[in-house]
């Protein structure tokens, strides 16, 4: 009798979970049961499994409305009918179709409208709605008349009286609009709420045709769902048989390309995934990934086949991937096994500026009625809680601010506030919109609308209303299409190469780079800054901790830097044994056989199955469904109680001693959940190398790229850095030699324009345009006669050297731009035949200060290109040590002059209060040498010496030298000041303005403080 049921997936309306409802419903004795949340089937799937489990009869449909007005109520007869219901929403949605008011085209569907608002004419699956409180209406003949059309209609939007009010509340965050302003018309009635069924029918015990038109809906309604039949697309081909033969074909050119003809442990491997592949119906999965990579290496893009993808022989040959399978001892049966229920999924990487491209191909190939982004829900985050409240009840914007930034102890405690209070924790994880997956699409055999609508959110692209994990459960895989900028680095600094050098590197052929010597020393020393992942501060002073020089170690290094590994406390026995390999056993001979590469330690997901196998004798296959429970992936407790009882079982059958099982099995318990899968590792690394190759042979070209792609851990300024460290001389924007982007000429690096914040982009583009159409500017009188520009944006010009090219200093410059911006004030550009000479002018002679170009630059673009910070500073004091010096005065007291690049705030665990905890910082800085060096703060320095933002700090520390990398232990710190700033020397306040703008990269962190050694009890001897 409850046709239109509301959750809080109908956004900012409704106020029950899924779960809420259907429990309340078990509460009420309910047999059947209909969900109809507003313009939308989010939660259909969710709602029909959870019903079938309670016995419930679940009817799906939606509640549609447009701009708040209720059209209609749809209940689907069938799966026919909620496909239909999708494409009437997608129509809308996604091409502007009106949804029409009447009759609107669902023959698969009941269709019910209000008793205010119904159609002359009904059509036979068309009913009119009316509640037990509007029966009094049926005095009126013409709707009287009506009744054998009529059906019981009782909406559930809220489950008591708090929750009507957070429903207005909702209703208010959504219309944008005071509490108080809210009219009946814009919110639910009061009665809203399941009630008991006998007692809802006695209402309408006078009218036994209304009751029987509802009983008949309710009856006629069956939408059952296959959720063990897979939905993505079958066949790349046309049918199965003649996917696998192409499969196949593939497969076997590929293991010619990338192996000997005599390879026979790869000719195996091949056939044994095939037939895996083959009986798992998986080929056009395969098939499909591996068309998109061709597509992709046509066009000339650069792309990284990464996840555990990267474990299969057969993606290694057909080019999805570029690791050997082979050469890492990775397991197939990490990405595919007979015993794994959900499909397989490639993670693969482009560069951030190409995956549009791959995106359109994918939507164009298979079709706009089979692809769609996986949608995802957005939770009011605390923020917007506090926010979005403090609106509806009317707060300021500084109380808003205070609300939404400070913690509560802070908050001014009112009254107002303490119903904010009541209603933010009522709004905990509560949906707020629909958003798109960052990667994830889905390819559908039959049209995608039969399993969603579709919405389009800002991006061009198609999202469903579901998110991956329903898009899993009802058996659409997604396919990860991923972005970043290491590859856009990797590939701008290859072109690069090749357009200013005439030399063309191959930097696909991965043996180029492992193999490099030069590569491996800068490895080791922690040189890798602008490098894909192996760049910031942890993963630095990893590489030098380790000394790594080559590719397995880098592999290892790259999994255990991983919250999660470091968090089990793998990461710091892994560094302990990988120093020191005489001074620990291997507790058993497996662990040495088996994870002897990794001293006996489980560093990858891979490793918990190897150790499943060959010591507790399990298959692979039942290994890696040990590591997927450990991990909660879709297993229940009782589940994995079964697993363990078994690995145990098998362990004694073994012969094992139960002392020795049980802490092999508590070192995967402590490790399954957080681990890394290998290939994962192993397709970080090969890109490390990659762009570490380019860096050491070609150091300037390659962070240049890095600067044009957006850098990566760090802001530009470091970049910056490097590239002056590497040789090359940096100059500010040209309006004549500068580009968009920074661009080099020899070992001269021009910024680009793009780093002049202020600067409109419109305005930088048309510069270039017109550079390029008709030739260099000759003056700034010809520029601004070729250019529309105010005075305004043309000083900032002016200020950052961009006129340079004239040889007039810049207060010249200044005085003749506004002369010409005064005297002709061009809206247009000047075209002229004959170029009148430029007028000369007598100016005074004007003393400038070396240093204010260096201020000016610190305004407009973050930071110094004239001079280096250090020479902005009063004193001339550059500290006691210098960084080359710092391995040798381990245990000594030392004073340090640095600039802060970065710091990260790591939390620990609270001295006295292991329960509690604290927070540090490790902070990471150059010299006046400009040379890198990382620094620790604990609690105590930090309350007496906090960090003050970005600048130049004197710095008192002990050296700690922790496996070849020093670490300076800060005890005290202070920010050092600048000079005045020379253009502000009668304005105090003003002359500090750029001293207080200098930046930093910081990073917070709000994981669990990491263990400390007595709590990792890794064993070091046998047992």
């Amino acid at each position: 009798m409850f046709l239109n049921c509301h959750t809080y997936h109908s956004l900012r309306y409704g106020t029950i979970s899924v779960e809420d409802l259907v429990q309340q419903a078990v509460d009420y004795k309910l047999k059947v049961l209909a969900l109809t949340d507003i313009n939308t089937v989010t939660g259909i799937y969710q709602f029909y499994k959870l019903c079938q489990k309670r016995n419930i009869k679940p009817i799906v449909g939606v509640d549609v409305r447009v701009a708040n007005e209720q059209y209609f109520i749809c209940l689907a007869k069938n799966p026919k009918g909620i496909a239909e219901i999708n494409r009437l929403l997608t129509d809308y949605n996604c091409e502007g179709i009106e949804i029409p008011k009447t009759n609107p085209p669902l023959e698969n569907c009941f269709v019910i409208y209000s008793i205010q608002s119904f159609p002359e004419k009904l059509l036979e699956h068309e009913f009119i709605g009316i509640r037990y409180d509007e029966l009094n209406y049926l005095i009126n003949p013409n709707l009287k008349s009506m009744i054998h059309k009529m059906v019981i209609l009782h909406p559930v939007t809220f489950k008591n009286d708090e929750e009507y009010n957070l429903h207005k509340v909702l209703t208010a965050i959504d219309l944008n609009t005071l509490f108080t302003k809210l009219n009946e018309n814009d919110y639910c009635k009061n009665n809203e709420s399941f009630t008991d069924k006998k007692k809802l029918l006695d209402q309408y015990e006078q009218y036994p045709e209304i009751i029987e038109n509802t009983k008949y809906i309710v009856n006629e309604c069956s939408f059952d769902f296959d959720f063990r039949t897979p939905k993505n697309k079958k066949h790349y081909t046309e049918s199965k048989e003649n996917d696998l033969k192409l499969l196949y074909q593939l497969a076997y050119e590929g293991l010619a390309r990338r192996y000997s003809d005599d390879n026979k442990l790869a000719l195996e491997r091949v056939e044994k995934e095939l037939a895996v592949i083959d009986q798992l119906n998986f080929c056009g999965y395969f098939l499909i990934t591996w068309d998109i990579i061709q597509y992709s290496n046509s066009i000339g893009f650069m792309h990284v086949g990464r996840g555990s993808g990267a474990n299969s022989i057969i993606a290694y040959c057909l080019g999805i991937s570029d690791i050997c399978p082979l050469e890492l001892d990775l397991y197939f049966e990490r990405f595919l096994n007979l015993n794994r229920k959900s499909p397989p999924d490639f993670d693969i990487d482009w560069s951030w500026k190409n995956r549009d491209i791959i995106l359109k191909y994918i939507f164009n190939k298979y079709g706009k009625d089979h692809v769609a982004f996986c949608g995802t829900n957005v939770e009011f985050k605390r923020k917007s809680r506090f926010r979005e409240l403090g609106k509806v009840f009317g707060l300021p914007k500084d109380e808003l601010d205070q609300l939404s930034k400070k913690p509560k102890e802070l908050h001014d405690q009112n009254s107002i506030v303490q119903e904010i209070y009541k209603y933010e924790q009522l709004l905990v994880g509560f949906p707020n919109q629909r958003s798109m997956h960052s990667c994830g699409i889905l390819i559908s055999e039959e049209p995608i609308t039969n399993y969603s609508a579709l919405e389009f959110p800002p991006k061009e692209f198609p999202i469903v209303q579901f998110d991956m994990h329903t898009a899993e459960d009802i058996g659409l895989e997604k396919f990860d299409i991923l972005s970043q900028r290491g590859l856009g680095t990797i590939k701008d600094a290859v072109n690069l190469i090749e357009e200013k050098r005439g030399i063309t590197v191959n930097i696909e052929d991965t043996t180029l780079s492992k193999n490099e010597e030069k590569c491996n020393e800068f490895l080791s020393i922690g040189k890798t800054i602008g490098c894909f992942y192996i760049e910031s501060p942890a993963m630095r002073g990893l590489l030098r901790r380790l000394k790594c020089d080559n590719y397995k170690v880098l592999v290892a290094a790259s999994s255990i830097i991983r919250p999660g590994v470091a968090q089990s406390g793998m990461m710091r026995e892994y560094i302990f044994r990988h120093n020191h390999p005489g001074q620990f056993e291997y507790f058993h001979e497996v662990f040495e056989k088996e994870l002897g590469e990794t001293y006996g330690i489980m560093v990858y997901q891979e490793d918990v199955i190897k150790i499943a196998m060959h010591f507790a004798g399990v298959s692979a296959a039942n290994g890696d469904v040990l590591r997927r429970a450990m991990s909660g992936k879709g297993r229940s407790l009782s589940a994995l109680q079964k697993l363990k009882d078994d690995f145990f079982e098998s362990c004694k059958r073994k012969g094992h001693p139960y002392q020795l099982s049980q802490e092999v099995y508590r070192q995967i318990e402590s490790f399954a959940g957080y681990s890394f899968c290998k290939a994962h590792s192993a397709s970080y690394a090969v890109e490390s190398y990659q762009s570490l190759y380019l860096k050491a042979y070609y150091p300037i070209e390659f962070m240049v790229s890095a600067i044009n792609n957006g850098g990566g851990f760090y802001r530009t300024e470091v970049y910056v850095h490097e590239a002056k460290m590497a040789g090359a001389k940096i100059h500010n924007p040209c309006i004549n030699l500068s580009e968009f982007h920074t661009t080099v000429y020899g070992t001269d690096v021009y910024l680009g324009l793009m780093h002049i914040e202020k600067l409109e982009a419109s305005v930088k583009l048309f510069i270039l345009e017109e550079r390029k159409e008709n030739g260099d500017y000759r003056s700034l009188e010809d520029f601004v006669k070729r250019v529309k520009i105010g005075i305004e944006t043309l000083q900032i010009l002016i200020f950052v050297g961009a006129f340079r090219f004239t040889g007039k200093k810049k207060h010249e410059l200044l005085i003749e731009a506004r002369f010409l911006l005064s005297k002709t004030p061009y809206n247009t550009k000047i075209i002229s035949l004959f170029d009148e000479p430029q007028k000369d002018y007598e100016l005074p002679v004007i003393e400038r200060n070396p240093f204010e170009d260096a201020f000016d630059e610190i305004e407009i673009l973050g930071f110094p290109v004239s001079y280096s910070i250090f020479d902005l500073l009063k004193t001339k004091y550059r500290g006691d040590v210098l960084v080359r010096d710092l391995l040798k005065h381990h245990k000594k007291q030392i004073k340090m002059l640095a600039y802060l690049i970065s710091r990260k705030h790591v939390p620990i665990k609270m001295r006295n209060h292991p329960d509690k905890k604290d927070d540090m910082y490790f902070g990471t800085w150059i010299d006046a040498e400009g040379q890198y060096f990382d620094t620790a703060h604990f609690p105590d320095s930090l309350r007496q010496f906090p960090f003050k933002e970005g600048g130049v700090y004197y710095l008192l520390g002990t050296v700690e030298v922790d496996y070849h990398f020093p670490t300076v232990t800060i005890i005290k710190m202070a920010k050092m000041p600048l000079i005045a700033d020379p253009r502000y020397s009668m304005d105090e306040d003003k002359a500090k303005e750029v001293e207080q703008s200098l930046r930093e990269d910081l990073s917070m962190t709000f994981r669990q403080p990491y263990p400390l050694e007595y709590e990792i009890n890794l064993p070091r001897y046998k047992i």
